[in-house]
Order: structure tokens, then C-alpha cells, then sequence
């Protein structure tokens, strides 16, 4: 027998083998010889024949799993996800896999049995009255063995390494079992009334329960869609049926994961990329077993199995962190479509914001469209103000207007955020004299100041050296940063207000495994006062007693040449708008602009996001964009920008098709990264399966073309990010 194997190789295709002794069935892993190496692959099929002489072929070393760990409809969804991402199938299912199996390891997990040893069984009880917690012990484990899961959660680690130690228990390793009884112990807890929009968004997805359907959830900020996701699963749990949930950030699975854990009392399990290999290897285990009713991870949880399906949900459906930006650039959301298509389950995707990719799926009736326009709890809409900040003089970026509104707020007894995407000290370091201003050598850019490490730090590609005490073309001492970053305005606040406590919450304070649910904790708790941040604050978190937010600068995204730029900015706006006045407190929203006649603003501030990501969706249409259009770009970069641009113009002459428009090769926003030079092709075409048809046809000879082994190069379907 002939097995066909996927391996996790840049080449497309899979590779034969012959069957030796065990015939392993599709989906499980074997260990085979490729060249001089020996890797772990998927089978995709067995067959009869070879397009290969029987005497080239190399048999199978070993095979690693006795029953499929992709099964057949993951199978089928991956087998669609690489052709259609033009991807290599090997590394499409390797993808799928958690770490430890890519290596070899075994998919069958052991754990520890407790059990009474033949001392233990012969212990009287008068022998254990001075300790009791040992007497519980050996009591629980005479009527049956226990595992240690179970064990540990009653008994001290302590009481249990005693017990060992005088050899009245030991314990034995054994295959792990799924404890599955979950839905017979499930509790609903706290349950809130919905209201009017709530209720018909609920009954909406319940008329649907036993079959696909995609539904777009669109409700503002704080209009209570979590509330909908909760009520609308239970049905579901109580059958034993699984259900997965997408968040875009690492930051909000702990407290959706208490939201879920406080009203269901059930099984939830944790993935994101935070989790140690092993940790990661167990939920997948515990999922697959279905001995878990509630996932909830970040973009790669998509691959998750399941046991018995029944929904998947993707919260801030509009969130660019659910596009992979390197190697197989896949689309968490998109992916999970198709998932939920196959799997025949309905599909939540919700945002106050969503993409306009997603909304016109819902207004043009091939996603359900359901809206919440109310704020739960008969919290207020969020007052939106914008500041002309012209000719005004600015401290640490704050006008003195809106400092005098902030200390109103504080002397209220409130929260208040500011929010500036930038973090660091300040963006620049420039020379007083000359003018001369640090460069990252290898980007082009200049470098952040990061003043608390007396370091520059290269935001592009992570080079960093220490704070030069002079000029480096002129040698002046006088060097000054310029901008303002979180770390400067933290700096500011405090001495601008310092009688109050601030927080700075960006990647660089936030960093560790539980610093951020530390610090959203101490936020809640009423403990800081002034919240100071970047994107990490805007997304879903919330904060009840925030009542105002400012933003201290929208110009730089008000003229950029993306054309998602005023989609991004008005999603950002909204998002963080939506941190105030999610209590009974009203909310107030501050924008700092030079610009505050523009349109994009004008539209956003006095109509909402709604009217805005309809008119945006018409201009789209006029300018044949998406999602009225189809993309694929070429992206290649190489040290010699000549040979990147000389791949694309030979790429560019492969397809010559007639349907299909090509623009450039040109160089990306950001031309030079990591001291190589970036060139793009994009191609567009008004219907998606042209370009699909013509890249199927093609990907085999470009990976053939003379400059293809010269430069570092890829391809994105259905592009986010063009710098």
C-alpha cells in the first residue's frame, strides 16, 4: 500500500511512502525519511499507485497513532484552508497540531492513579486519629483509586507526599480517561434579564441551533453581547455539546473566562500562546475527549477539536490580531466560517465595530444581522467632544482645558484614561544643534526612547543600544526626544496630578503572565485613578467606574495611504469611546486634533460608526475595493532591493491573465526592515475565484522562477496590512 504523507516542508503537495507492516489510516502522524532528515507528518489518503517507480519509494518508519488525531472534517477544512491560502498542506496541518505532537510525542497523555498499597489497606483508624487529613485520605481512596487531578483538589500537596512516604499509597501512571459528566453538573448562576434587543438577538440564534448559520451580532459598546453569547449557548451546554470561543487578546481571556466560569460552573479551558507546550497539549487532550464544555483562546484556538461541536463564537469579530502576519497567513475569523459550515453549527461573530467585510456579508442577507443599539443596564451613550488643538501649548501632549476637566472627573471620585499609541518614552531622539536624529541602521527609523531602560529601541525590528551621551554626527551633548510617548505621559500626569495614582498599561509595563490580570484588577478595584495606555486598553475590557477617555492624538491616521486606515481609526475611536460610562456614570469621549473639520471625524462623531461603515462600504464599491474586490499580494524582500523587485517582475510576467489587475512591483509603506528591502504585487480581480484559479495554476512555476531562491518571499490572501 501507498501512503500519501503531508510534511511540514515549503513545498507543495504531499510525498509517498510505502506502507510498512501497520497501515496507518488518514489523519494519523507518521515518522518518515525526507532526504537526510526524518520528520513527523500527516497521512492525507492511502492508495494503490504511485506517480513515482515502486523502487524509489521509501517506506514509512513508524507509525505514531493508532486512531486519527485530525479527524475527517478537519481534515476537509484544512485540505480547503491550503488550497485556499495557496499554502503548503503540510504546513497547514502541522499548524493544526499543538507543538508536542509536531515533534513525534505521543497523542495519548498518562496520568498519575492514586491507590492504597497493601500497608494502606491494613491501617486501622485508631492508628490515624491524630491526623485527620491522612485519615480522609485513606478513607477516599478505600472505596476506589482516585487520579491525581481529583486528589490534589482536596488534599494538600503535603498530606499526600506523607501518606507516600510511610508507603500507605503509591501511584501508578495509566492512559488518561475523560471525565465527560460535565452537563449532568452543570449550574446556572446569575443569569440577567435581557431586554427587548437582547431577547430577539437570543431567540434569533436559538431558532438555529441544530444547524449552519452566521449571524452578526452588532451592538455598541456595553450594549451587553456577552450577555447574548451566554444565554445563547446554554441550550447547547445542557445537551453536553462544546462550544469555542475567539478573543483577540491575550489580555481578555481571564475575564471571559470568568464571566463563562461564574454563570455556568463548568469545564472551561484556556489557549493562547502564554501557555507552556504541555499546558497547551492537555487542553487540546481535554477537548478532543470533550471532557471540556467551554474553549476560549486567541486566533490559533480555531484548531481546536471538538468532540461534539455546537457553536463557535468570534468576539471583536473586527480585530486585525485574528490575521496571521507571517509564514501561513491564515484568518482566524474567515477560517472559522468554513469550520462552522462543516461542522454544521451556527457561527456568532460580534463587535460594536465590525469590519466592513463582515457587514456587508450581513447587508447583503448572507449573514443574519442582528443589532443591539441600546447600552445594557440603562447606562448612557458616551458624549463625544472634539478639542482644536491649534496654536494651544501642550503639556506632556495634554491641552490645559482638558486638564482641568480631568481633575473635575477625579475630584468626582472617577476613573479617567488617555489613550496614545505610542509607547516608550518618545518616538525620536534628535540632536538640538544639528538636527541629526537616531536611526535604527537596519529599518531606517528612528529609534523610541525608552527612558526608564536608558535604552533606544528599534519598534520595527528590536535592535536597542544605550542612550548616546553626544551627538553622534556632530558630537553636542544637547540631545532632546521628541514626541510623547506612555511612558513620558505617565511621567507627566503624575506630576500633573499628584494627588492622584496613575497607571501606564502598554506592552512594556504589561509584560508577564499575569501582570496584566494583576493590573486590570487593581483598575477595577479602584486603586488607580488615572489609566494611561495604548490598544491593550481598548479592547472589550471593562471598566465601570471610567468616565471620561481622551485620546491625545488621531491626526497621524487621519492622511495614511492604507485605505483600511479609516476603517482602523474609526474602529479604534468607538472601541475606546466605548471604555466610559458603562456604569451609571455619564461618559465622555475627548478627541485632541489639529484637524477637527475633517470628514472622517465629523461623520464618526455626530452620526456613529454605523452610518460611517456604510458610507466607507460605498466608496469601497465605487473604487472596486474590498469587499467589492478580491486581493492577493506578493510580498518578496531581499538585501539587494533589485533582486526583489526583479522576483515580482518576473512573477508579474507569470501572470498575464486578462480578469485580473496587477499594480506594481512597489515598494511597501515601509521600504527597508531589518536591513532588507521590501517590494509588493498586488493583485485584484472583482471576482475571487479568478484569482484563486490563476494562482492554483501558477504556484508551481513561480516557486520555480530563477530569483525565487534569492529572496525571502510569500503570499497573502486577502491582504490586512500593506507596510
Amino acid at each position: 500500500m501507498i501512503v500519501e504523507v503531508a510534511l511540514p516542508v515549503p513545498m507543495r503537495g504531499a510525498f509517498d511512502y510505502l506502507s510498512a507492516g501497520t497501515e496507518p489510516s488518514p489523519g494519523c502522524r507518521v515518522r518518515v525519511p525526507f532526504g537526510t532528515r526524518h520528520l513527523v507528518g500527516v497521512v492525507v489518503a492511502i492508495k494503490d499507485t504511485s506517480a513515482q517507480p515502486e523502487d524509489k519509494l521509501r517506506p514509512v518508519q513508524e507509525v505514531l497513532d493508532q486512531q486519527p488525531v485530525i479527524g475527517d472534517t478537519m481534515q476537509t477544512w484544512l485540505q480547503w484552508a491550503s488550497r485556499y491560502y495557496q499554502h503548503p498542506l503540510g504546513e497547514v496541518m502541522s499548524t493544526a497540531l499543538p507543538a508536542r505532537l509536531r515533534k513525534g510525542e505521543s497523542a495519548i497523555t498518562t496520568e498519575l492513579y492514586y491507590e492504597l498499597t497493601s500497608i494502606g489497606r491494613d491501617l486501622e483508624d485508631d492508628a490515624l486519629k491524630r491526623a485527620p487529613k491522612q485519615h480522609a485520605l485513606i478513607t477516599r481512596l478505600r472505596s476506589a483509586r482516585c487520579r491525581d487531578k481529583a486528589l490534589k483538589q482536596d488534599f494538600s500537596a503535603a498530606v499526600i507526599k506523607a501518606a507516600r512516604e510511610k508507603n500507605w499509597i503509591d501511584a501508578t501512571p495509566a492512559p488518561y480517561q475523560a471525565d465527560t459528566s460535565w452537563p449532568e453538573h452543570l449550574q446556572l448562576k446569575g443569569e440577567l434579564p435581557p431586554n427587548l434587543e437582547q431577547s430577539l438577538a437570543i431567540t434569533a440564534v436559538h431558532n438555529q441551533l441544530d444547524r449552519f448559520a452566521c449571524f452578526l451580532l452588532e451592538g455598541v459598546t456595553g450594549s451587553g453581547k456577552t450577555e447574548v453569547y451566554l444565554q445563547a449557548i446554554l441550550p447547547l451546554l445542557q445537551q453536553g455539546k462544546q462550544v469555542l470561543i475567539l478573543v483577540p487578546e491575550i489580555g481578555l481571556t481571564p475575564q471571559t473566562v470568568a464571566r463563562f466560569e461564574q454563570r455556568f460552573a463548568a469545564p472551561v479551558a484556556v489557549l493562547h500562546s502564554g501557555l507552556t507546550d504541555k499546558e497547551r497539549l492537555d487542553v487540546w487532550q481535554q477537548a478532543r475527549q470533550g471532557e471540556v464544555g467551554i474553549v476560549i483562546g486567541t486566533r490559533s484556538a480555531i484548531f481546536t477539536p471538538l468532540a461534539s461541536p455546537g457553536m463557535i463564537i468570534v468576539d471583536e469579530e473586527h480585530d486585525g490580531s485574528y490575521k496571521q502576519q507571517d509564514g501561513w497567513r491564515y484568518h482566524a475569523r474567515d477560517l472559522a466560517v468554513v469550520r462552522a459550515r462543516l461542522e454544521n453549527v451556527p457561527l456568532i461573530l460580534g463587535s460594536a465595530t465590525p469590519s466592513l467585510e463582515t457587514l456587508n456579508n450581513a447587508l447583503s442577507g448572507k449573514y443574519q444581522h442582528l443589532s443591539l443599539r441600546q447600552r445594557a443596564g440603562g447606562a448612557k451613550a458616551v458624549q463625544h467632544q472634539v478639542l482644536d488643538i491649534k496654536g494651544q501649548t501642550l503639556d506632556y501632549g495634554l491641552a490645559k482645558g482638558l486638564q482641568q476637566r480631568i481633575r473635575l472627573h477625579l475630584q468626582l471620585g472617577h476613573q479617567v484614561m488617555l489613550f496614545i499609541n505610542r509607547r516608550g518614552f518618545a518616538p525620536a531622539l534628535i540632536c538640538h544643534q544639528c538636527g541629526h536624529v537616531e536611526e535604527c541602521h537596519r529599518c531606517e527609523r528612528s529609534y523610541t526612547l525608552h527612558r526608564q531602560l536608558n535604552k533606544l529601541q528599534c519598534h520595527h525590528c528590536g535592535d536597542a543600544k544605550k542612550v548616546p551621551v553626544r551627538c553622534a554626527a556632530c558630537g553636542h551633548h544637547q540631545l532632546q526626544p521628541v514626541g510623547v510617548g506612555t511612558e513620558q505621559l505617565e511621567q507627566g500626569i503624575q506630576g500633573l496630578f499628584p494627588e492622584y495614582d496613575a497607571m501606564r498599561i502598554d506592552s512594556d509595563s504589561a509584560r508577564g503572565k499575569q501582570k496584566l490580570h494583576d493590573m486590570l484588577d487593581e483598575i477595577n478595584q479602584g486603586n488607580r485613578q488615572i489609566l494611561i495606555g495604548t490598544q491593550i486598553l481598548a479592547k472589550g475590557h471593562h471598566f465601570p467606574n471610567v468616565s471620561m477617555v481622551v485620546i491625545l492624538d488621531v491626526d497621524s491616521a487621519l492622511f495614511s495611504a492604507d485605505y483600511r486606515a479609516a476603517e482602523h481609526l474609526a474602529q479604534l475611536i468607538t472601541q475606546v469611546a466605548g471604555r466610559a460610562g458603562r456604569a451609571q456614570v455619564q461618559g465622555e469621549l475627548w478627541l485632541q486634533t489639529h484637524n477637527p473639520g475633517h470628514p472622517l471625524l465629523q461623520d464618526l462623531l455626530n452620526n456613529g460608526y454605523q452610518h460611517f461603515a456604510r458610507l466607507a462600504l460605498k466608496e469601497r464599491q465605487f473604487a472596486s475595493l474590498p469587499p467589492y474586490s478580491s486581493q492577493a499580494l506578493f510580498r518578496a524582500e531581499a538585501v539587494d532591493s533589485g533582486l526583489a523587485y526583479g522576483f515580482l517582475e518576473q512573477v508579474k510576467d507569470c501572470l498575464r491573465p486578462t480578469d485580473i489587475s496587477l499594480i506594481g512591483p512597489l515598494p511597501a509603506l515601509m521600504e527597508k526592515r531589518q536591513g532588507r528591502y521590501r517590494m509588493q504585487l498586488l493583485l485584484q480581480s472583482e471576482q475571487r475565484t479568478g484569482i484563486q484559479k490563476w494562482l492554483s495554476n501558477m504556484m508551481s512555476r513561480i516557486e520555480k522562477l530563477p530569483l525565487a531562491n534569492k529572496v525571502r518571499w510569500s503570499l497573502d490572501m486577502d491582504p490586512m496590512d500593506f507596510t
